[in-house]
């Protein structure tokens, strides 16, 4: 029988692929001092664990079985030598006592890694006693993340169920290339700072089919972000989805290609939003489209704001230096919880431009909906309630 050379290496990768995987190494990490009775520190065979793997010239996979196993501040530092595949079965549990994450700010971190997938399972931070000690004025810790990647590149997370974190639930921070797809993420309503994912310096993220109730933004955009594509989320209560705050410094990275699809926000403070220091800056927000949404009840559905400037401090001139243009509001209906449903509020000394409303149906109580612009040029076309005041 002869085979084309097409077909050959067809045939021969898969043969590697299988290879591969009869030769991948699976390190579970009871094996290795991990208790499942989520009072035992675990925080040691982990590491082990994950040494093992990390060193591994096979791909290697970390099991953890079910169960509830206590981790205290860990890092998963790499490079590693292979992919590694973590899987989580059960459910990895903070300390209750709010000053045992210490004052590095994360919990569980993913460090200079490459190519690491983080599939299923539960990690709960057991914020109230840190949410706690804030609301009574205390000398608080910063509070952790409870799941970060720092300089990370090709990483998948899937299916995580993230709860009562004390800081951020999830945060990318200078990463390329990663996929967080079927998240939910909780925390009470009043839990401050709860965001439920933040995005910073980083490029080509995904993020989809991810429902999120927390007490901040449920998905927050900071500088440097470039090519971050979100569709399929849930999101309320919560502070919304927001770009910002930004231009608390003067050098920062723009932010641009951003796309939110297909999302429902029930009950948020806000729906879409970008966020700006009233102080000078360099900055930039760009290429911006928020498309087929649906508000349900939410204060604040179009939001811009550049005169965020928290006490009246640090802001010279209360004007933004961060420019805000091409941004895009398609298909967007549903009802606002306040009868002001859109507010474009840019710097008078750096208008907001090319500012674009189609299609956008919001009520409040059975009734048209009102809309204030200042400082903003664009366009508007198709079915417009509030009727457009750009």
């Amino acid at each position: 029988m002869a085979y084309t050379i097409k077909t050959l290496l067809l045939i021969i990768s898969s043969i590697y692929f299988f290879l591969q995987l009869s030769s991948a190494a699976t390190y579970n990490v009871i094996t290795y001092g991990a208790k499942p009775n989520g009072k035992t520190d675990s925080t040691r065979p982990f590491l082990k664990a994950w040494t093992s793997a990390c060193s591994s010239s096979t791909p290697s996979t970390i099991n953890v079985p079910k169960g509830r196993f206590l981790l205290k501040p860990i890092t998963f530092r790499g490079p590693c030598n292979n992919k590694i595949t973590f899987r989580l079965n059960g459910t990895l549990v903070a300390p209750l006592d709010y000053r045992a994450l210490g004052s590095s700010g994360y919990w569980i971190l993913f460090i200079k890694v490459n190519d690491v997938s983080f599939f299923g399972g539960n990690i709960d931070a057991k914020g109230a006693s840190y949410w706690a000690c804030r609301d009574s004025g205390k000398d608080c810790p910063p509070g952790a993340r409870s799941i970060t990647f720092n300089w990370a590149n090709n990483i998948i997370l899937s299916g995580l169920t993230s709860l009562n974190s004390r800081q951020s639930h999830i945060t990318i921070n200078s990463c390329n290339n990663v996929l967080v797809k079927n998240v939910k993420i909780m925390a009470p309503d009043q839990s401050p700072n709860t965001d439920g994912i933040h995005v910073q310096s980083s490029t080509d993220v995904t993020i989809t089919g991810t429902t999120i109730q927390t007490g901040d933004d449920c998905i927050s955009i900071g500088d440097g972000t470039k090519n971050l594509f979100m569709t399929h989320i849930k999101c309320g209560p919560g502070h919304g989805v927001s770009i910002g705050s930004l231009g608390k410094e003067f050098d920062e990275q723009g932010v641009q290609n951003v796309t939110l699809m297909n999302a429902v926000f029930t009950k948020s403070d806000n729906g879409v939003r970008i966020k700006t220091w009233a102080r000078p800056g360099n900055g930039f927000v760009k290429h911006v489209v928020f498309q087929n949404i649906v508000m349900n009840n939410v204060k604040n559905p179009i939001i811009i704001d550049q005169n965020y400037c928290p006490d009246n401090e640090g802001c010279p001139g209360q004007s933004a230096g961060v420019k805000i243009s091409d941004v895009a509001y398609k298909n967007i209906g549903g009802t606002s919880a306040t009868s002001e449903a859109i507010t474009f509020d840019c710097s008078p000394t750096n208008p907001c431009g090319d500012i674009r409303l189609e299609d956008i149906k919001l009520t409040y109580n059975n009734k048209a909906t009102t809309s204030t612009c200042n400082n903003v040029g664009g366009s508007s076309m198709g079915v417009l309630m509030p009727q457009s005041c750009l």
